[in-house]
């Protein structure tokens, strides 16, 4: 009887290591099917999904509900699973290498509970070669027991997008790949429990990583094109949404616009593909000057704001500035690099006095990651407000909110990042990338 069989029977268990955006719904959806052990190193996070609160305020209540699961901070309950999906984090780390540190250490905590028979399938975006050059050997010296022969390996990388409720873990392709062609079909019958839009069977496991971090790669590199787009409009004073609705009316324009590009994904996976490249001794030109753009946009927009107050006739020192809104995007509480933060420090180093609120950052971590505070409640004589992030709670906000934020303000400014106020606003001095 395969490893497929045996869950669906519910005589082997399936683990998820790692319950955040990613693990999570996952570990949900599977544990509609079969039996599932949940397991995070966060013991009050796993305390809250015990009492069916998602930590990461994606998921509702009633989501855990119907669900044979057993959440645990403890490693060796990993023992009692016989497949293991490892969704853990890939940051990067201040020089913008690689952090693998928490896929690694995953892999030592299953390689421990390994089995023969068993399966580990990796989720966590990587380079190509990863899995096989640096998680494997992992595996096979925990257990001691060799890939292949004695257990099986494969990769499907996640796709879900934080904060959207269509596109989701069973709405979309999965892709998957494994070690050999059994691990790869047992490993695309599996995840095909709870993938209705079902599967794509990669014909390896570099093909499956490399697949997925070219995927944020693309739109890395054409955000960045849109946002130097917005620097060259800016100087020649042409609006860059209005010059995109114009372009936007042939059948073939790609339909992407500027912005601040931060998160775990976008603004984190091209490095992983520039790092890897290097060992091939090539060095991408065109990743590398996308990452450049995008990841200077956050300094650039407060520049502008600084010379606009100028221009007004602000003293800088004595400037008052509402930033609204510091997730990474729109409607989720993930501030994992924002760039909403270069925003910030950038504006307090010129010694302009900047607020910040947003009804879905959690303060700890925001203090904690950044080293500074959400405000409670917004005061009335703000220079300028900025409109950093898109959330559904400023979308209905209309142009008097914003005076009333400025009152008593000569030549007020009002910043909006993602143009979502463009020709609604008349009397207030307006902005946009």
């Amino acid at each position: 009887m395969n490893i497929y069989e045996r869950l669906l029977k519910k005589e082997a268990k399936l683990s998820v290591i790692g319950l955040g955006y990613v693990g999570l719904p996952i570990a949900l959806e599977f544990a509609r099917k079969i039996q599932v052990v949940g397991f995070d190193i966060k013991a009050d996070r796993v305390e809250k999904m015990r009492n069916n609160i998602d930590p990461s305020e994606e998921l509702e209540s009633k989501d855990f509900e119907g669900c044979d699961i057993y959440f645990t901070a403890n490693a060796d309950d990993l023992k009692q699973a016989n497949f293991h999906i490892i969704g853990v984090p890939t940051p990067i780390d201040n020089h913008n290498l690689p952090d693998l540190t928490p896929v690694l250490s995953a892999s030592h905590a299953v390689g421990k509970a390994l089995k023969k028979g068993d399966y580990v399938v990796y989720e966590s975006t990587v380079y190509p070669g990863c899995t096989e050059e640096d998680c494997i050997p992992i595996l096979e010296e925990e257990s001691g027991l060799k890939c292949g022969e004695d257990f099986k390996v494969g990769f499907s990388p996640e796709r879900i997008n934080p904060g959207d409720k269509e596109h989701t873990i069973t709405t979309i392709t999965k892709v998957v790949s494994g070690c050999d062609e059994v691990a790869l079909d047992n490993i695309a019958k599996t995840y095909e429990l709870i993938v209705t839009a079902g599967v794509h069977r990669a014909p390896s496991i570099k093909v499956a990583e490399a697949a997925k971090i070219i995927e944020n790669t693309q739109r890395d590199v054409n955000i960045a094109l849109m946002n130097e787009l917005s620097i060259i409009f800016n100087r020649m004073g042409i609006n860059t949404y209005d010059v995109l609705e114009a372009a936007g009316t042939k059948w073939n324009f790609l339909r992407f616009f500027p912005g601040l590009v931060g998160g775990h994904c976008i603004g984190v996976d091209p490095y992983y593909l520039v790092y890897k490249a290097k060992e091939f001794r090539y060095h991408p030109q065109i990743i590398n000057s996308g990452r450049f753009v995008n990841d200077s946009m956050g300094f650039y927009a407060a520049k502008q704001l600084v010379k606009k107050l100028i221009a007004a006739g602000k003293n800088i020192q004595h400037s008052r500035v509402l930033i609204m809104g510091v997730t990474f995007k729109e409607n989720v509480s993930d501030i994992r690099n924002s760039k909403v933060a270069d925003v910030v420090s950038e504006l307090q180093s010129y010694g302009v006095n900047v607020d910040v609120i947003d009804p879905h950052a959690n303060p700890e971590e925001l203090r904690h990651e950044y080293n500074f505070e959400l405000t409670q409640t917004p005061a009335d004589n703000y220079d300028a407000v900025v409109v950093a992030v898109n959330h559904k709670d400023y979308m209905k906000l209309t142009e008097e909110d914003f005076k009333n934020l400025m009152k008593n303000t000569k030549n007020p400014i009002l910043v909006d990042i993602k143009g979502i106020f463009r020709n609604k606003i008349n009397d207030l001095q307006y902005w946009s990338l």
